[in-house]
Formats: C-alpha cells, sequence, structure tokens
C-alpha cells in the first residue's frame, strides 16, 4: 500500500473558512481537502505570528478535534501555534461533532484507523506549505500516536518533534510493524500514557534512535491526550512532562 503526496494547489485552492459561533473557543475553523477529495475539518489556534513553532494535534479513535479545546490554548501560552484535526476515524467528544467522520459517511467511505492517514498528511502538508512555520511538532493520541511513528519517518527532515499519547502496535503500515518506523524517526520523541499502558510501547521507543524521552504517572493515569483534561488526577504530572519536552525542542 502506497501512500499519497498531496501537491501545494491542491489543498490551498480548497481551503475554505467559516465562521465560529462559540464564545469560549479562541480558535477558527478551516477545512481543507484530504488527497481523495474529502473534506477535512480542523480547529486552527494561531495567536502567534505564521513563523512561530506550529503543533499539529490528532486525535484519538472516536473522538474529534474537540479533544484539544481545553488543551491547545495552554500550548499557546507557551508561544505555539496549534492545529487539532477531525480524521475521518473518529467521532464526538466534548460536544464538538467531528465533521470529517461525518463527510466520510456520508460519501460511503471507509473510516478504519488507516482510513485516516490521508487526512493526517493533509494536515501536515497543509502547515508546512500553506503556513510556513518555523518548526513543526506533530502530537498523536492513541492510534494516531501509533501513525506519529510513520509520519515522523517520512518527514523527519521537516519535523522538529513527535509527542505520542498511548502509542502501541495496533496496525501494520505497509506489512511493516511501526517499530521500523521508529527507528528511522530523527527527531526528538516524547512517548507516554496511562502507567498500565507502558508493555503497549516499550517495544517500539526502544527502536527509537534519536532523542527520546518519556514519562509514566505515579497513579494510573489516563489513556490518550486526556491526560492532560483537569478531570483527569494526575494531569498536573502529565503537563510538567510535556511542558518539559517542549522547552527543549
Amino acid at each position: 500500500m502506497k501512500f499519497f503526496t498531496p501537491l501545494l494547489f491542491f489543498f490551498i485552492s480548497t481551503l475554505a473558512l467559516y465562521a465560529q459561533s462559540e464564545p469560549d473557543f479562541m480558535g477558527e475553523t478551516i477545512s481543507f481537502k484530504s488527497d481523495d477529495g474529502l473534506k477535512v475539518t480542523a480547529d486552527l489556534y494561531m495567536p502567534h505570528e505564521t513563523s512561530a513553532p506550529f503543533i499539529i494535534l490528532y486525535h484519538q479513535a472516536g473522538y474529534s478535534r474537540g479533544e484539544y479545546r481545553s488543551i491547545a490554548p495552554i500550548l499557546n501560552e507557551m508561544g505555539f501555534n496549534c492545529m487539532a484535526v477531525d480524521q475521518r476515524s473518529g467521532g464526538p467528544i466534548n460536544g464538538i461533532n467531528n465533521l470529517t467522520h461525518e463527510q466520510a459517511v456520508a460519501q460511503k467511505l471507509p473510516t478504519e484507523y488507516l482510513d485516516a492517514l490521508p487526512d493526517i498528511e493533509a494536515a501536515y502538508l497543509y502547515v508546512k506549505l500553506a503556513i510556513k512555520p518555523t518548526k513543526v511538532v506533530l502530537w498523536g493520541s492513541s492510534y494516531s500516536a501509533a501513525i506519529m511513528f510513520y509520519m515522523g519517518s517520512e518527514h523527519h527532515n521537516n519535523l522538529s518533534g513527535l509527542l505520542c499519547f498511548a502509542p502501541g502496535e495496533y496496525f501494520k503500515i505497509n506489512n511493516k510493524d511501526l517499530k521500523i518506523y521508529a527507528a528511522k524517526v530523527t527527531c526528538p520523541v516524547f512517548i507516554t500514557s496511562a502507567k498500565s499502558e507502558y508493555d503497549n510501547w516499550k517495544t517500539i521507543y526502544n527502536e527509537i534512535n534519536s532523542k527520546k524521552t518519556y514519562f509514566l504517572p505515579e497513579t494510573e493515569g489516563k489513556h490518550g491526550s486526556k491526560a492532560l483534561w483537569n478531570s483527569n488526577p494526575s494531569h498536573e504530572e502529565y503537563w510538567t512532562a510535556v511542558k518539559q519536552f517542549l522547552k527543549e525542542l
């Protein structure tokens, strides 16, 4: 299976911006086209100049860009611009529907984990080629965290870091284990998860040859990026580890 290389004009010409009515939402909801023509929805949080370092935020299974409504503003305060992406494999969370998933269902497109790869790639290319920040960091949650190792191996010359919340060998890409891709990553990598999930990703972590670090909480913790939500009793521990990693990039 070979994966896509969308061209700059392809999604810049299809960029669509529309008004956001939620009073507590400090970003802007945008859309752009994936490689197969599906409209991908994302929340853009850009309080800084376009040259500022940029974090692309991908959600976990069954979720939407709403996973990052409380996380992105904190990253903005740290000096990062951000974009939280709706992938076609997902659903509603925190009152935010996954509009990419809804579009895919309406068009009778498959919505399994790896079907989201074109959306993940299109979001990266949109940021890299349309916004052109000085640094691009990729952040994944659960299944998208696993895909970050593939992305890191494909775009290692253009990435400044990977953050992977609860990754694992959930699937193969091009019939290869994810640890094969992890070995080709050259940027710094941060991995975290619930304490009981360590075995899910330790073999991947061991294959990483670039600068790497991981964090496990004193308590059980949480799966995915929701480990940073205030509802998680150990969220401050996670945030301390995340901020230290980002500070060193």
